[in-house]
Parts: structure tokens; sequence; C-alpha cells
């Protein structure tokens, strides 16, 4: 009787972790999903939409996952297929460095006008 406890509790485990793995895999497609650009879809991510270019794309990813790919090489892959304008944060390289910096920018000089236009009317 101890060896069918022991037996269920080992096959019990076994199926537990691979339901976990399965959920894990999941996560992480829709956390990628969720930051990638639907080309056909203006406006909503790949995990949102239900166009066929979506997915396929979450299948895309699904497979990468499983083949050991990490969320970095998924997003270079997707990337290189698709341009950097698929992915809804950019990164901060050369190229984007203004993109980034542009509301800084705008804050200060809105700030600096508006401390101009305080001090120009209590003249």
């Amino acid at each position: 009787m101890n060896y069918f406890k022991i037996i269920f509790v080992i096959i019990f485990c076994f199926f537990s972790f691979i339901a976990n793995g399965e959920d894990l895999n999941d996560k992480l497609t829709n956390k990628i999903s969720k930051n990638i650009r639907c080309l056909v879809c203006q406006g909503q991510s790949v995990y949102d939409s239900q166009s066929d270019f979506a997915v396929s794309v979450k299948l895309v990813i699904n497979r990468k996952i499983e083949e050991g790919y990490t969320e970095d090489q998924i997003y270079e892959y997707l990337k290189n297929q698709y341009g950097e304008w698929i992915v809804y944060e950019p990164e901060f390289n050369k190229r984007t460095f203004f993109l980034w910096l542009l509301p800084i920018l705008v804050f200060f000089v809105g700030g600096w006008l508006i401390f101009k236009k305080i001090k120009f009317l209590k003249l």
C-alpha cells in the first residue's frame, strides 16, 4: 500500500512540473507578445490582435521559446525579420537617442518659457 502512495506522489509531482513548465512558456510568450506591434492592426499589440499575422508571430515566439531562445534573442530575431518598428519599447542607442531625450528637452524648454513668462509679467 505504501508503494502505491509513493508512486502516486511521484506521478503527481511529475505532471505538476510539466504543467508548470508549460505555464512559464505561456507567460513568457504573453510577455513578449504584449511588447510586439502587430503590423496588420494599427495600434494593437500581437497579444491583443487576432489577425493571421499576430497568430503566426505568437506561434513563432512559442517555437523559439521551446527551442531555448532567451527573451532578448527572440526580440533580436523579430527585429531582424521585421525591423525595429515591431518593438513597442525601442532600445536606447545612437539612432533612438533623440527619441528618448525629446520629452526631457520639451519639458525643460517649456519650463524655461513658463519661467520667462512669469518673470516678464512681474516686471
